[in-house]
């Protein structure tokens, strides 16, 4: 039976409105956040501090930029609709997935970026097991019949790739894109699979055997008609 992860509560802060004589506009609304900061200066050897109390709307601002932008620094994963980047030109590019990312793994970032598409790794039975392809671009690649148990894809590109009769057996295949992959009797064994998508993925005859996932990404991946009546009694699709 699939291990299904309750949904995450909402963050823990509240928003209410500014006194008359501090309002902006009819709409002006204060954050509150438990972080404080503290500002500091020195001249001529006097040192002054200043508390988080100061320039709050400034400090709410600031601390929101940086955060989407750490976010995003942190995140190379494609977004639907987002162009890909050129087919690499590197040497022998297929290559890299028998040695895969040296850095990040389950965060997705990469010392070097890993493009494998259009590649074809049918029937590999060696050198893909227990590699890190965090954040690959695997679209349109051949994986049919491959080893890929221990393999870590977090926020790897996958959409219309192959991986019929793909064993993923205690893998970490978070966030992952399948869109229209086909998945014809993959097995899941005991594979993490939160955050990952499978729109129009094909999924018939796949193994979902002690599979971690989201209750959210659960309730998506149920709506695949794909599924057959064993995998959806396996993950406890209603």
């Amino acid at each position: 039976m699939a291990t299904s992860l309750p949904p995450l509560s909402q963050t823990a802060l509240s928003l209410r409105r500014l006194p008359p004589n501090r309002r902006r506009s009819p709409a002006a609304l204060e954050l509150h956040s438990p972080i404080r900061i503290a500002c500091s200066a020195s001249n001529d050897g006097r040192e002054i501090r200043e508390s988080a109390c100061c320039f709050k709307e400034l400090r709410n601002v600031a601390c929101g930029a940086l955060a989407v932008w750490a976010v995003a620094a942190a995140s190379p994963v494609i977004a639907a609709g987002q162009r890909l980047p050129p087919l690499s030109t590197e040497p022998n590019r297929c290559e890299r997935a028998f040695v895969g990312n040296t850095i990040g793994q389950a965060n997705g970032v990469y010392d070097k970026p890993i493009d494998l598409r259009f590649c074809d790794y049918t029937n590999e039975k060696s050198n893909l097991k227990g590699k890190s392809l965090a954040a690959a671009l695997m679209s349109d690649a051949k994986f049919d019949g491959a080893d890929m148990t221990e393999v870590v894809m977090s926020k790897a590109y996958a959409a219309g790739a192959s991986f019929k009769g793909t064993d993923f057996s205690n893998a970490v295949l978070d966030r992952v894109n399948f869109e229209k992959a086909d998945l014809q009797g993959a097995v899941f064994r005991n594979t993490v699979l939160s955050g990952s998508t499978f729109n129009e993925a094909q999924l018939q005859d796949v193994v979902f055997e002690d599979t971690i996932i989201g209750y959210i990404d659960l309730q998506k991946l149920c709506t695949n008609t794909t599924i057959n009546a064993d995998g959806r009694a396996t993950l406890g699709c209603r």
